[in-house]
């Protein structure tokens, strides 16, 4: 670990990972004149060791993890809903997994589970800003030319949700946490951008409708809609913070907000709105190599595709509101699972 930390820094890149429920991304910022360098550090480490001290220690580290998570609510309200709402489909899994899991898992188990799912056909290298490509191209096929296919398959089924409700209580918490989740569009489906579009007009952190009837109103704190592409399913995921006696008040507030655009649709002052905002976000966005790295690599993952950022920005532009409202008819929003986490 030492000598990676010193690889990296003495280059000055800026470097981490993360992992979501379907990928793992391991990222570096750095100079141009130390692209190479750097690549093939990367390159060296989708190989690694995972000695058992190493893999202890680390085992340590991702307990305080789960341990931190616990004490935030939106987390936890979050992570029940998505279990409840999944059930047994393997989306419903925890990426941090259990303090009992962490625990039981063994460095050979992990060897093992890497060598099978980060395998060579399993991998991506982007790469976004000021780069050569035949260079990086010629680098990666000398040191991964040798690397050998593995069977990757998995479930990538879409899931309707298990529409379950779920009531928690935690003595210490003074507001109400709520979390919902309704069926969505997949990564692959073409509606994906009138999806981001809905969950602007209906729950985006200022302007949308829930800001206007519960925020703005205070009824609550925070009241907001995201939508999660995932490999071939979705979900739309609400989040409300409130007082524990505004609850009943919010959700009739919610479930109306649903029924009217399921029944009525969307402005086209709404539609004008939330393209603006997707819009100004996106290109804002892949102004910075970080921001383009990772929605070009997100669209070769799903979609096996490069996609220009004037791809995005005329499939933004071409949503209409028949497509909109086709699409809430099709879903159902009020057709949620839903978990409350609140003070006992």
């Amino acid at each position: 670990t030492i000598q990676v930390n010193e690889a990296f820094d003495k280059t000055g890149a800026q470097f981490n990972a993360f992992t979501s429920e379907e990928i793992t991304v391991f990222y570096a910022a750095i100079l141009p004149e130390y692209l190479l360098d750097i690549t093939s550090l990367w390159i060296e480490l989708m190989n690694p060791a995972l000695r058992d001290d190493d893999f202890d220690i680390e085992k340590n580290v991702i307990k305080e993890e789960i341990a931190m998570y616990k004490d935030q609510p939106d987390f936890v309200v979050t992570e029940t809903c998505r279990n409840l709402y999944f059930g047994k489909h393997p989306c419903g899994n925890s990426v941090l997994g259990s303090v009992k899991s962490i625990e039981n898992l063994s460095a050979g188990q992990m060897r093992a589970y890497f060598s099978e799912r980060y395998a060579p056909n399993n991998r991506m290298l982007a790469v976004a800003g000021n780069f050569e490509w035949d260079k990086i191209c010629q680098l990666a096929v000398q040191s991964c030319s040798a690397w050998q296919k593995k069977e990757t398959s998995r479930d990538t089924s879409d899931y309707p949700g298990a529409k379950k409700k779920k009531f928690l209580k935690k003595s210490r918490l003074a507001r109400q946490h709520i979390c919902l989740m309704t069926k969505a569009v997949p990564a692959q489906d073409n509606s994906r951008f009138a999806a981001h579009l809905l969950c602007s007009i209906i729950g985006d952190s200022t302007g949308s409708r829930f800001f206007w009837e519960i925020v703005d109103k205070a009824l609550a704190e925070i009241a907001t809609m995201h939508f999660g592409a995932m490999d071939g399913t979705g979900i739309f995921q609400t989040y409300i913070q409130c007082s524990p006696e505004n609850s009943s008040k919010v959700m009739d507030v919610v479930n109306n907000i649903f029924r009217d655009v399921s029944e009525k649709g969307i402005t086209e002052d709404e539609l004008v709105k939330a393209k603006n905002k997707t819009l100004s976000a996106l290109v804002i966005k892949n102004e910075l190599p970080m921001g383009r790295l990772i929605d070009l690599g997100l669209n070769w993952t799903y979609l096996n595709q490069y996609r220009t950022i004037s791809d995005d920005i005329d499939s933004i532009k071409a949503v209409t509101k028949d497509e909109i409202l086709n699409l809430v008819k099709r879903l159902s929003l009020q057709d949620f699972t839903i978990v409350y986490l609140g003070p006992g």
